[in-house]
């Protein structure tokens, strides 16, 4: 997905703040589980972050369209990492970033990991490899 740089997501330096880096990487994410069927649900089962990380490359200035791709790992019982790139839409094949986050499936009520929904693990393993 393209996510357009805001003039507030730049800090004192000039160059975009390090938590919009996660904040992008968060969107994608999202929104690639919710196009999935998998949104947020509270009440019920759901994803959560247990780890997450980010190398800056290089800095993204204003204004940019950030270019986001999200990659997965095959999953586990309850989890699986996902792996993120960003690049300016107008400078193709230049990474600016790379980072990541394992997701968690979890029993919001119970408060405590959950196997991964069988639909959702099918997903995860048909995804072609790039």
């Amino acid at each position: 997905m393209t996510i357009p740089m805001r003039w507030g997501d730049m800090d004192a330096m000039g160059h975009m703040n390090n938590a919009v880096y996660f904040r992008f990487m968060e969107t994608a994410r999202i929104d690639w589980l919710t196009a999935l069927g998998y949104g947020a649900n509270p009440q019920g089962e759901g994803v959560v972050i247990v780890n997450a990380f980010c190398n800056f490359l290089h800095q993204f200035q204003y204004p940019s369209d950030v270019h986001v791709r999200t990659f997965i790992s095959p999953p586990g019982r309850s989890s699986f990492d996902t792996w993120t790139t960003m690049e300016r839409a107008d400078r193709p094949g230049v990474l600016h970033s790379t980072g990541g986050a394992t997701v968690c499936w979890v029993d919001f009520k119970a408060q405590k990991s959950a196997p991964l929904p069988q639909s959702l693990r099918d997903l995860l393993l048909n995804v072609p490899a790039l």
